[in-house]
């Protein structure tokens, strides 16, 4: 691999990155309702889950899940059922919780919960698995060693993961800040909202033919 072609994964991922996704929006919700330190199990939860999908695509399960209808339309719809029940849990959740003032206080699900639910969340989203199946070998030189390049690949693209999910849950630890009372309970609202619109893409995602 190239430095040409490591700038080249880096401006492409940084593209697609950037875009707000399913836990994106958790770490936005994580650091809105329990503080940046314990958002960052929620990054971390979703950082091991992109690690384990570059590893399935790296040791070639990722060809054979991609391939296989049972296998996504299994996970497609288990992504999409908990995409669902976490944005329905956020439309229900009330403001008092999450104000500055009792922010230290509120019970939370805890760091191992959190990062857990980023895990589950990343690991069930079947365009995920399609996307690096089809996106990383792009960047792959088959005549080198393999093991190399995806490593440099995968921390690569988990610092990049890191770095934007880290500016959304300060985002969302300083609107907790900035709003008050019903403020804060239709920020709830709207993440919520964008969470169960994305289930819904999802369970309506179909894979482009061959």
């Amino acid at each position: 691999m190239t430095l040409a072609t490591l700038l080249l994964f880096i401006v492409a991922s940084a593209a697609i990155i950037v875009t707000p996704g399913p836990t994106v929006l958790l770490a936005m919700s994580n650091g809105s309702r329990h503080g940046v330190r314990a958002a960052c199990w929620g990054m971390g939860g979703a950082v091991l889950a992109d690690l384990v999908l570059i590893g399935t695509v790296a040791s070639g399960l990722g060809v054979v899940l991609a391939a296989s209808e049972v296998a996504f339309q299994f996970i497609k719809w288990a992504g999409a059922a908990y995409l669902a029940w976490l944005g329905w849990k956020m439309l229900r959740t009330d403001a008092a919780p999450i104000m500055p003032s009792a922010q230290a206080d509120a019970a939370h699900p805890g760091g191992l919960a959190l990062g857990l639910r980023s895990f589950a969340v990343a690991l069930t989203n079947p365009k995920a698995l399609l996307f690096m199946s089809a996106f990383l070998p792009q960047f792959i030189n088959p005549a080198a060693p393999l093991f190399a390049q995806y490593a440099i690949l995968a921390g690569v693209m988990a610092l990049m993961n890191i770095a934007v999910m880290l500016a959304y849950a300060v985002l969302g630890a300083q609107m907790v800040r900035a709003l008050r009372g019903t403020g804060l309970h239709w920020l709830n609202r709207i993440c919520g909202g964008l969470l169960i619109g994305l289930a819904g893409t999802l369970a309506l995602y179909r894979r482009s033919g061959p």
